[in-house]
C-alpha cells in the first residue's frame, strides 16, 4: 500500500523544520497532520487529599514527564505545601531535568536523570535505596514504569495527580488517511472512541512503546510498524525504514541493568572499558548554561552602550551645527 497521507496523534514539533518529521515530508513527499489524540486536566486538591499523601513525608520525586512536573508543583501550592531544599530530583530525561529550572533555582537542589528510557533512571536510583520516592503521574492503574519500579523494589508511593482524557476527532475522517501513528496507551482508547470501525479500514497503525502494542493487541488491532527497535529509535525513523522496505525489526525492550546482566543503555565503551555517562545534572549542565547567559548577557550590555554611544555622537553633532548656524548668519 501507498502512504501519502499519515494522522500523527502528537501535537506539531515546535520547531518543524529542525524535527525528523521535516525530512519524511521533503524527502517521501508525505502529508503529515498532527492532533494530539486527548488531553490533560488536573486532579483537584480536594480529590487528591483522599489519598492522604503529604508531599513533604517524602525525600525523592521521580518524573518521567513535563507534565507530571507542572502538576507537581501545582499541587503543592494548592495545598500550602512548601518543598524542601533537601527534596532530590529523578528525571527520565536530561530534557526533563532541565525543564525544573522553570520552578526551582537548579544549582541549588540534587538532581539526577537517565539518558533516554525509564530503565536508565531505575539504574540511577538503584544507587539511592534508601530514599523514599514519590511518584506523581496520571491515574492509570498500572504502566510499563510502575512495573519497572515494582521489579527493582523501590520504596514508592503513586501519586495521581492527574488524568488523561480523549479528545474529540470527529473532524477528521479515518479514511481519508493511510496511517495513524499511536505514542500511548490513552492513544489507542482515543482512537477507538472516536472511530469504533477503524478495524474495518485499510488505515495501517504505527504504534510506539511496549505499552501502546499492548493495548493495540487487547484491541484486536494489527500493527504494521512496531517502535523502537535497534535501528529506529524514534517513530519518524521507523517510518521512513518502513517506507523504504526495509524489515520490522523486534521491538527494544530496555531493562534496567539492575534486573539483568547486560550494558545498560547510557553507558558507552571507551578504549574497551566501560564508561557511564554522569547522571548528576546539577554542576556541569548548570555551569553550561549560566555560561551561555552571561554571554547573552553581555552581548545586550554591549548593544546598549554602542545604541548610547551613537546617540550621544548624534546628540553632540546637532549641538555643534546648532552652535554654528549664528556664525553663519
Amino acid at each position: 500500500m501507498k502512504v501519502k497521507k499519515i494522522l500523527i496523534s502528537q501535537p506539531e514539533p515546535t520547531d518543524l523544520e529542525k524535527s525528523p518529521y521535516r525530512r519524511l515530508i521533503n524527502d517521501h513527499k508525505l502529508d503529515l497532520t498532527f492532533y494530539k489524540f486527548f488531553e490533560v486536566v488536573g486532579i483537584d486538591a480536594t480529590e487528591f487529599r483522599k489519598s492522604r499523601i503529604h508531599i513533604t513525608e517524602y525525600t525523592a520525586v521521580i518524573f518521567n514527564s513535563k507534565n507530571s512536573v507542572d502538576h507537581f508543583f501545582r499541587m503543592a501550592k494548592e495545598l500550602r505545601e512548601v518543598i524542601p531544599e533537601t527534596m532530590k530530583y529523578f528525571c527520565s530525561t536530561e530534557a526533563i531535568a532541565l525543564y525544573l529550572q522553570n520552578y526551582i533555582q537548579y544549582r541549588k537542589r540534587k538532581i539526577f536523570y537517565g539518558n533516554q528510557y525509564f530503565a536508565d533512571l531505575v539504574d540511577v536510583m538503584t544507587k539511592h535505596r534508601e530514599e523514599k520516592f514519590l511518584f506523581p503521574c496520571s491515574d492509570e492503574k498500572q504502566t510499563e514504569y510502575t512495573k519497572l519500579l515494582d521489579k527493582a523494589k523501590f520504596k514508592y508511593t503513586k501519586a495521581p495527580m492527574y488524568r488523561s482524557i480523549p479528545r474529540d476527532l470527529k473532524q477528521f475522517k479515518i479514511e481519508d488517511f493511510d496511517m495513524v501513528a499511536l505514542f500511548s496507551p490513552i492513544g489507542v482508547r482515543s482512537l477507538l472512541q472516536n472511530f469504533p470501525n477503524i478495524k474495518d479500514t485499510s488505515v495501517l497503525v504505527a504504534a510506539f512503546g511496549t505499552s501502546t502494542h499492548a493495548a493495540l493487541n487487547a484491541a484486536g488491532i494489527k500493527i504494521t510498524i512496531a517502535a523502537p527497535t535497534k535501528n529506529s529509535p524514534s517513530m519518524a525513523m521507523a517510518i521512513e525504514n518502513y517506507l523504504m522496505g526495509k524489515q520490522q525489526e523486534a521491538v527494544l525492550v530496555v531493562k534496567p541493568s539492575s534486573l539483568k546482566n547486560s550494558k545498560t543503555a547510557h553507558a558507552t565503551k571507551v578504549n574497551g572499558t566501560k564508561k557511564t555517562k554522569s547522571v548528576f545534572a546539577s554542576k556541569t549542565k548548570y555551569k553550561q548554561l549560566m555560561e551561555e547567559k552571561k554571554a547573552k548577557a553581555a552581548a545586550r550590555r554591549a548593544e546598549r552602550a554602542a545604541e548610547k554611544a551613537r546617540k550621544e555622537a548624534e546628540a553632540s553633532a546637532a549641538k555643534e551645527a546648532a552652535q554654528e548656524a549664528p556664525k553663519e548668519a
